[in-house]
């Protein structure tokens, strides 16, 4: 059997890219909408603000733990039966929140949504490098991550179909949609011909034998023990913070600070930032995979200079009282905060061998989600103290400088491998 051109994509590897899309505008779209329906559930079941950070937050909590785990489960079993089976029960879970009638119900559906969402992410990065290796990663992220980003803009919907009918049909809508294109993916995802699970040329039996001697806890050691791993898992912590803190409350900003309504506030916090964003997930595609052809480092650098214009403009849009100044301000955060999130994979990917990528971006994601489930609390508790949004912020936009530095860090301990 002929070995396989490094150079050459294998078939559905844009097919993939698209497939995922979707999965991630479904995925992402649920996360927002329910921030742009706060005034709507609260006022259907009764709550203080800290309880409504918390149904953010919970989610956050046990997506984080879980991390890990799913990440193993990616690595150790086929991404794209992991996919389908998170899509499935993410799916289920929206559609029980559709029908929560107390708190401590709507609580409980956003921790189940935590477990379904925590076995996404990392199996759809992964197989998503798994068939791009090489020119068109970056691309190929970063436009599985503008489904993200459309999903998220098209958060505003919660809002528009709670303020017109009621909250839980959001819910309800989505779900069964989810399940629909569940059923879908079954018969289209499926793993790159030229790697399966393992990054290996060895016959079916020794790939078996491989995936055996993976072991969860021998994993950690591996990765732990690479110094740019540590400085890209603080960064990503910092990012966690920063992003949550300002998309999970933003709606909240608009609103209390330009005195607009539930749904005029949910469009300016989604329908402007997200858009924008899906263009930068594309151009830092392109624009990263194109330097780095020239510039080992490039997938470094570009989210470097991207944070270095994003961060005053999170401070200048806490201090302005001009709305079209704040929607600038953070359009611009948005879209250069996508020259991070197109890298992350990629940057990991530079140290970390193909078998270890699942599991130790799922570390990533528990330490990042559990600092920004812990910020979207904290910013409700310091919201019932009486201290503004404004000036959580500027604590934000100082976050993203010690972000920059952090960066610095990581390109200092790489050593590329071809």
């Amino acid at each position: 059997m002929p070995t396989p051109n490094p150079h050459q994509l294998p078939s559905r590897a844009w097919l993939t890219v698209g497939l995922l899309f979707l999965v991630g505008l479904l995925n992402y779209l649920d996360r927002i909408m329910l921030t742009t329906m706060r005034g709507s559930i609260m006022e259907s079941i009764p709550m203080t603000e800290a309880e409504f950070g918390l149904l953010t937050s919970i989610f956050l909590w046990i997506y984080a733990i879980l991390s890990p785990l799913a990440g193993f489960m990616a690595d150790r079993f086929k991404r794209s039966h992991v996919i389908i089976a998170s899509l499935f029960i993410w799916s289920l879970v929206t559609w029980m929140t559709g029908h929560a009638t107390t708190y401590n119900q709507l609580l409980f559906s956003r921790a189940l949504m935590g477990i379904s969402e925590a076995f996404y992410i990392p199996a759809a990065l992964a197989l998503i490098v798994d068939y791009h290796r090489g020119s068109t990663q970056s691309l190929a992220t970063g436009l599985h991550l503008a489904g993200v980003m459309l999903g998220q803009s098209l958060g505003f919907l919660g809002g528009w179909i709670a303020e017109k009918f009621n909250w839980n049909l959001a819910f309800n809508g989505f779900g069964l949609i989810g399940i629909s294109y569940a059923v879908i993916l079954i018969f289209l995802l499926r793993e790159p011909v030229h790697t399966g699970i393992l990054e290996t040329t060895d016959t079916s039996k020794k790939k078996e034998d491989k995936k055996e001697n993976i072991k969860f806890t021998g994993v950690f050691k591996i990765i732990f023990s690479k110094p740019a791993y540590i400085y890209l898992l603080i960064f990503w912590g910092f990012m966690g913070l920063v992003s949550w803190m300002i998309s999970a409350w933003l709606p909240t900003y608009y609103q209390e600070n330009f005195q607009l309504s539930q749904t005029q506030a949910g469009l300016y916090a989604t329908a402007y930032l997200y858009p924008v964003s899906i263009i930068g997930a594309i151009l830092a595609g392109v624009i990263t995979d194109k330097w780095s052809v020239r510039n080992k480092y490039a997938r470094v650098l570009v989210p470097i200079i991207g944070l270095a214009i994003a961060a005053p403009c999170v401070f200048l849009a806490s201090y302005t009282s001009v709305l079209p100044l704040a929607i600038v301000f953070l359009m611009v955060y948005g879209f250069m905060r996508m020259t991070v999130d197109d890298n992350l994979m990629p940057i990991m990917c530079l140290f970390v061998e193909n078998r270890y990528r699942a599991t130790a971006y799922g570390v990533m994601n528990m330490f990042a989600t559990m600092v920004g489930g812990l910020g979207i609390f904290l910013t409700g508790v310091m919201r019932d103290m009486s201290i503004d949004l404004g000036t959580i912020y500027q604590v934000a936009a100082f976050s993203l400088l010690v972000c920059i530095l952090l960066l610095f860090m990581v390109k200092s301990n790489i050593k590329i491998e071809k």
